[in-house]
């Protein structure tokens, strides 16, 4: 059986609740009424005897709060918890019964059941209602901010890597410019004052070419430098070449000593992989020649267990733990962010006067070894 709706409101509520009464008694039903219209609710319900007649109220209609009594000729609320729990979303579910004891009413909600109300004291029944579909509320908005957030977060891992993608697209075109045009130039006017130097009687002239070479050849090598910069093509020869030339550079550059240690003499790594460890060693190094003011550096890289683990630690000052917290600290971000774009992550710890250490953990597929890789981890036993 299937009672008709009733309705009980001001004159203009602002929100009317739709509530789905689950009740065998025809005088508990009108109880609950007379109880709810007392408390001034403005509401609207429907009332239903029988499991197939509330499932097919509940699933052709939609209502904000759900009351059932315990037990019903045949089946108990639990039955029909269990067919609503099945619903992607669900109003609250609340006991009204006189038939359930202390420790079942606790069960029940444990389950998942919004609250329960002893018929013998349905004067909280509204206060409960209130409560409940507030609950309620405040969890559908809080699934739907981290929706949200979630939507937003994958936006930005989207937006960071297409501009990773269009940066280093960009050093690409760049790179080749320099080597193309300005690096054919800057040949072409070395051969040009060789041959004044090899034409000319004059000792003034030859000073001047010769101190032009000079120059010229220090364009020559900033020219090469930005290059590599910009788009090293030792990546060309793999990671662990790459990473070893990083390491090498910083030494004769700052004359810092650093150790590097991997794990094998290649490692077979998408171009996406490799690149995002390049820039992470190569951030990292810039980092200490800014600020660590080290005395040593270790750079450690490891395919092993499925995971590459790149590590560069060094003995310096450290960093100040707000510091790596604050807002504009982009080049963390970046680097966190740029982890991210190939399923990886970034660790920074860093003790005051004792060094830093930062390590790039990226997990790698399973690689079947083709014919000449004879390093690569195979899916397939031997």
């Amino acid at each position: 059986m299937i009672a008709p709706i009733v309705t009980a409101a001001p004159e203009h509520p602002l929100h009317i609740l739709h509530i789905l009464h689950l009740e065998d008694s025809l005088i508990d039903h009108r109880l609950t009424v007379a109880t709810l219209r007392r408390a001034g609710m403005a509401f609207a319900m429907a009332h239903a005897d029988t499991l197939e007649n509330f499932m097919q109220l509940a699933l052709s209609e939609q209502f904000d709060v759900i009351l059932a009594d315990y037990r019903l000729p045949g089946f108990t609320a639990l039955d029909a918890w269990r067919e609503v729990s099945q619903q992607k979303t669900h109003p609250p579910f609340i006991l009204l019964s006189g038939a359930i004891g202390e420790a079942a009413a606790v069960d029940a909600i444990r389950l998942g059941m919004a609250d329960y109300v002893l018929k013998d004291d349905m004067a909280r029944l509204p206060h409960v209602i209130q409560r409940a579909c507030e609950v309620h509320d405040a969890r559908l908005a809080r699934e739907r901010a981290i929706a949200d957030l979630a939507a937003s977060q994958r936006r930005l891992a989207d937006l960071t890597e297409h501009l990773q993608s269009s940066i280093e697209q960009e050093r690409a075109a760049i790179a080749r410019e320099i080597h193309d045009d300005i690096g054919g130039a800057l040949t072409a006017i070395r051969f040009d004052l060789a041959w004044v130097a090899r034409h000319t009687t004059q000792t003034q002239v030859r000073e001047h070419t010769q101190a032009a070479t000079q120059m010229l050849q220090h364009a020559l090598g900033a020219s090469q430098r930005i290059m590599m910069n910009l788009r090293p093509p030792i990546l060309d020869q793999g990671l662990v070449a790459a990473v070893q030339w990083l390491a090498d550079s910083f030494e004769r550059r700052t004359g810092v000593p650093t150790q590097m240690r991997t794990s094998a003499a290649s490692m077979v790594l998408t171009n996406a992989v490799q690149l995002v460890a390049y820039r992470t060693a190569q951030e990292a190094l810039t980092n200490i020649s800014k600020y660590a003011a080290a005395a040593q550096v270790c750079i450690d890289l490891s395919d092993c267990e499925g995971v590459l683990t790149l590590e560069i630690s060094d003995d310096g000052c450290g960093i100040d733990p707000p510091a790596l917290a604050k807002p504009k600290a982009f080049g963390i971000q970046g680097l966190h962010e740029r982890a991210r774009t190939v399923d990886g992550w970034l660790d920074i710890s860093s003790q005051l006067g004792k060094g830093t250490s930062v390590i790039l953990s990226i997990p790698l597929p399973c690689v079947i070894p083709s014919v000449g890789q004879g390093d690569a981890r195979s899916t397939t036993p031997p």
